[in-house]
């Protein structure tokens, strides 16, 4: 069991959080098989509300793999108390958002896709800021940036030079 994050990076303007929305949030990856090495040219998505059982009743899994080269069964879980939110504050580092459970598998890629939610910032003349209220869903970032208009501060909100990474963990 490997414990691997995935850390991302980006400019926020005008935004206080960037974070993925709800437990059918799919994270969309591509995972190398630990054992021969092979990496499928397709994303697979997990989710937190989607189980599978593993062979042999061992359990269950978010997502599990048979590798089409080797034939080797293999698993990963999404760690939900590792999900946070990527904010302003962290912006322009990498931060990881979320822990991954592996088992024979290693994400190598991944692909934002839609499903975030996005909250409004705003300063006021005396350099003073705070969120604005307004909330946006299921964001898409398919394009690794996003732009709209947050009304309640009538300012544009973007989020762009979107980067991601994967780290091992401890």
């Amino acid at each position: 069991m490997v414990k691997i994050g995935l850390q991302i990076k980006a400019f926020l303007e005008n935004v206080t959080g960037l974070e993925a929305e709800g437990q059918d949030f799919r994270w969309y990856l591509k995972m190398k098989c630990a054992n021969c090495g092979e990496v499928p040219d397709h994303f697979q998505y997990i989710a937190l509300d989607e189980k599978q059982p593993l062979k042999g009743g061992r359990g269950d899994a978010n997502c599990v793999l048979k590798c089409k080269l080797c034939g080797r069964e293999n698993s990963i879980d999404i760690l939900e108390s590792t999900m946070t939110a990527y904010s302003m504050e962290d912006s322009p580092q990498f931060k990881t958002i979320v822990a991954f459970d592996c088992r024979g598998v290693e994400p190598v890629e991944f692909s934002p896709r839609n499903g975030w939610k996005v909250r409004g910032y705003s300063e006021n003349e005396e350099g003073e800021g705070g969120e604005t209220g307004t909330v946006f869903e299921d964001v898409d970032l398919v394009e690794k940036e996003w732009a709209d208009y947050d009304e309640k501060s009538d300012q544009s909100t973007c989020i762009s030079e979107f980067e991601s990474q994967f780290v091992k963990l401890k």
